[in-house]
């Protein structure tokens, strides 16, 4: 199943929540909608879902147009962060209901509908649920349940917004990979919403960065993460710091702050280009740090054990600034030269704070 999304908009009063959306996502895709609270990704879904519908553009579906199509005829499997699974129903019931309400024409007949809903709860791990109420199962095996729902339609189309919010950081990430796993068994194609990154990335086989409504960067997680297209994509996404910089053709030189300019051959982003000079914005990820102890121009203020490195915060003029550091190289108060490796430089139209 393929979809594209052309020209899509949506306003809410005075906010404009969508903003001349084209996407297109392969049959079989996993793919990501990221971004801050407010950039428009849950609105995307649940245009997709048919629950809400555009001002203006086309939802093709297989090369169909669905933009005004009804949620109850496009064969679109929604699963929703909190479940949203009927509380006086059990497990069986809940999984069912989908199929229940189909016209008489379309429906199942009722053995077939209890042999579809049983083979789902098996495969969710899940059988032995079949008779309790969601009250008294877990989050997680709540998040089962409403998949198998959304599944027992045999959809087209898979949306899950926000699925894994709602649970613990265990739980979620052991249901990451098995949602990754059932996507590929299934051969799904699917678009899930999050704001979390890391999810993204792991999960997605291309993510879409959405910002005001818009999608500033369609792409694979790899190359969001070396090649983000602007400075809002490498600020948001791989843990940047932002700085304030002027990019002359030869370096970047960094404004306010005690640190060496960097020769434009170790800069990445718009500056890689060799396009343009004047103010910038640099972005420098924790581990593009090297600290030599010593004289110079920074103080440890505070490390922690991560892993096999230290994070590390640094105070370098009137800066903080996070790092990675080997463990052992240094300890809090004493001092070090902090130079950026590299940096993702992108020409800013005014000055901002740095921090």
């Amino acid at each position: 199943m393929s979809l594209e999304l052309r020209g899509l908009s949506r306003r809410f009063d005075n906010a404009q929540a969508l903003r001349d959306i084209a996407l297109q996502v392969d049959g079989g895709e996993f793919v990501a909608l990221l971004g801050p609270s407010g950039s428009g990704k849950t609105t995307l879904l649940r245009i997709l879902a048919g629950l809400d519908f555009p001002d203006q553009g086309e939802v093709r579906i297989d090369g169909q147009d669905m933009a005004q199509v009804p949620a109850r005829h496009r064969r679109i499997g929604f699963v929703f962060q909190h479940y949203a699974l009927f509380r006086h129903m059990t497990v069986f019931e809940n999984v069912a209901f989908g199929l229940r309400v189909r016209p008489r024409a379309s429906r199942p007949p009722e053995a077939e509908i209890a042999a579809r809903v049983r083979r789902l709860l098996e495969r969710m791990q899940i059988a032995e649920l079949e008779r309790r109420l969601p009250e008294q199962i877990s989050g997680g095996q709540r998040q089962r349940v409403a998949l198998a729902r959304a599944l027992a339609i045999e959809p087209r189309l898979l949306l899950l917004d926000e699925p894994f919010g709602a649970l613990d950081a265990e739980v979620r990430k052991g249901l990451r990979h098995w949602l990754r796993a059932l996507h590929v068994e299934l051969g799904l194609t699917s678009l899930f919403v999050t704001h979390d990154q890391d999810e993204a990335m792991e999960l997605a086989d291309r993510v879409a960065v959405m910002q005001a409504g818009r999608i500033v960067q369609f792409d694979t997680p790899a190359r969001i993460l070396d090649q983000p297209a602007n400075g809002f994509v490498a600020g948001f996404i791989g843990q940047a710091q932002r700085f304030a910089g002027r990019l002359t053709s030869q370096e970047l030189i960094f404004e306010g702050l005690p640190l060496a300019p960097l020769p434009r051959a170790l800069l990445l982003g718009e500056a890689a280009a060799g396009a343009g000079q004047g103010p910038a914005e640099a972005f420098v990820r924790t581990h593009e740090w090297q600290a030599t102890p010593g004289p110079g121009n920074a103080v440890l203020r505070s490390a922690r054990a991560a892993g096999g490195r230290v994070q590390a915060v640094f105070a370098v003029g009137p800066a903080l600034i996070e790092a990675e550091i080997p463990p052992g190289l240094l300890e809090p108060g004493e001092t070090c030269q902090l130079d950026p490796l590299t940096a993702r430089v992108f020409l800013a139209d005014t000055p901002f704070a740095t921090g």
